[in-house]
């Protein structure tokens, strides 16, 4: 599933999420189509089913979304987050109250489709490096409100996580080093200031800077919109200066074109945004009949 374990969500957070999906969705008077023109005892079996290839993410979001509605309505999935899937392939069996199953719909896809288009879209990219040493990274360019979920689906796409927030690890951007006045002294005073078990990486745009970040011993630095010359030549010194210790990750001008050669200059990471941001939602669709 991912090369950095399996992935997992809160089922709190779960339940708040699609608890608030659905309440935007139902609104004040819930699901007036279904409540006008279908019987309230009607049952139905709906099948879900992929309509291109890919890889899946957010069933348990989508199994939330119609238990909230309906407890007894049951969802049985015949696939895991992070499988590959085919084009046409059944990955879950909803069966319960008609009416249930329709207000819980497009919540329980909106997530599916989302996710699951994220996790494929991440899944191109760690191919493409897969003969490398370097791992494919989120970042905090995420839909707000919606973080969690997005680099779960980054990691049922084989990718890793970036930090989730600003007070999870300390990174020092150009603008915090423009504002304090230089590098090392951003180092220094961050190693003054966290805890022993917070990490520290500072972003760089020269290897003039990168040289003088080296002296500090940060736990990794990002090499921001360097060439693949650079980037190789930022390894090498690193390589010959402190064995490769100090973790290495390009961020900038990054894309499925670019990435494969970004990677086989021996970073160790690769961040980009495009896997939240820019991927296309994976077509996945529900069909229902009454009975």
């Amino acid at each position: 599933m991912s090369r950095s374990g399996k992935p997992h969500l809160s089922p709190i957070l779960i339940s708040e999420a699609v608890k608030a999906a659905l309440l935007e969705d139902l609104g004040r008077a819930g699901d007036i189509t279904s409540n006008a023109t279908i019987p309230e005892n009607a049952v139905a079996t709906a099948v879900l089913a992929s309509r291109e290839i890919g890889i899946l993410a957010g069933l348990p979001l989508a199994e939330s979304a119609f238990q909230q509605i309906d407890p007894s309505v049951t969802f049985k999935s015949s696939k895991q987050d992070g499988s590959a899937i085919k084009k046409g392939e059944v990955v879950a069996r909803i069966k319960g109250n008609a009416r249930a199953i329709l207000a819980a719909e497009r919540v329980a896809l909106n997530y599916l489709m989302r996710m699951s288009g994220i996790a494929t879209y991440t899944s191109k990219f760690a191919k493409l490096i897969a003969h490398t040493n370097a791992k494919i990274c989120c970042t905090r360019k995420t839909i707000p409100g919606h973080r969690a979920f997005d680099k779960y689906a980054v990691k049922c796409g084989g990718g890793s996580n970036h930090r989730f927030g600003l007070d999870d690890a300390i990174l020092i951007k150009d603008n915090h080093i423009a504002v304090v006045g230089g590098v090392a002294l951003a180092i220094k005073r961050s190693r003054e200031f966290a805890g022993h078990l917070v990490k520290l990486e500072v972003e760089v745009d020269t290897l003039k800077q990168f040289r003088s970040a080296l002296v500090e011993k940060p736990d990794v630095v990002l090499l921001d919109n360097m060439t693949p010359a650079q980037l190789s030549e930022a390894v090498s010194f690193n390589q010959a200066n402190n064995g490769g210790a100090i973790k290495l990750e390009a961020s900038g001008n990054v894309s499925i074109d670019t990435v494969r050669q970004i990677a086989e200059t021996g970073v160790d990471y690769i961040s980009t945004s495009k896997i939240t941001m820019a991927a296309p939602t994976l077509d996945l669709g529900l069909d229902i009949k009454i009975r």
